[in-house]
């Protein structure tokens, strides 16, 4: 009965309609041979309709987040679970985003159901960067590099100031921002402070993982090396 609890708590169905499509013949092995409540077979063999497993509890997702959805589930618009298999929504332990981009922000969105992996990559402690392109509405001034590299920006109505961030210059209007700290709508507020504003903001990388070529709306899990690349660039 493992198995089928293990089943369950992939989002699959209830105990009861897992039992009822291992009856069914839905589950097989890799070979497509049935399988059965008792047997005992290793997640990565199973298959669900002939197409393999869903990533298992300990696994990490990358999507390319694409503009106009959010990551909470409350949201009355559209959210990025909409992106994810639905069965998704009914996982046990279920699957988080690892911090956050707003409605308006594109790019590299990782997920886990993973407390332990989840909370070493946003612990402070941790200093995993964080690599935004923005563009803005107006052209640069030329002193923002200073500026946020400083280690004493205030943001408004914030009491602590920013840790120093590397800005890169990519063209009159554009830049690269390297934060290794995540406050609320960050980016956008810093260059807010120096009288500009920013019209598009995508996050290709988080420590030493980047999207590569992953599709805008697409996702796919992780490798074992590629989760150590996030926390160890």
């Amino acid at each position: 009965m493992k198995l089928v609890k293990h089943l369950a708590n992939l989002g699959y169905g209830s105990r009861k309609e897992v039992m009822a499509m291992l009856r069914n013949g839905r589950f097989t092995d890799a070979q497509g041979q049935e399988i059965d409540a008792d047997s005992t077979i290793d997640h990565r063999e199973i298959r669900f309709d002939g197409a393999p497993l869903d990533p298992d509890a300990e696994a990490v997702i990358m999507l390319n987040k694409p503009v106009g959805f959010t990551c909470s589930t409350k949201d009355p618009g559209r959210i990025v679970y909409d992106i994810l298999p639905m069965r998704w929504r009914f996982r046990k332990p279920p699957i988080s985003p690892i911090g956050r981009l707003d409605r308006d922000t594109s790019g590299l969105l990782l997920f886990t159901a993973d407390g332990a992996f989840l909370h070493r990559v946003i612990s402070p402690k941790s200093n995993v960067p964080k690599v935004y392109e923005a563009t803005l509405a107006r052209p640069l001034r030329g002193d923002e590099g200073a500026l946020f590299a400083s280690g004493t920006m205030m943001l408004e109505s914030e009491t602590k100031p920013l840790l120093p961030a590397e800005l890169t210059v990519t063209g009159e209007r554009s830049a690269r921002l390297v934060l290794h700290e995540g406050r609320y709508h960050q980016v956008r507020r810093m260059f807010a402070a120096t009288g500009n504003h920013v019209e598009t903001l995508h996050r290709a990388a988080i420590g030493g993982l980047t999207l590569g070529d992953l599709a805008e709306g697409s996702w796919r899990e992780l490798s074992l090396t590629e989760r150590q690349r996030v926390i160890l660039p």
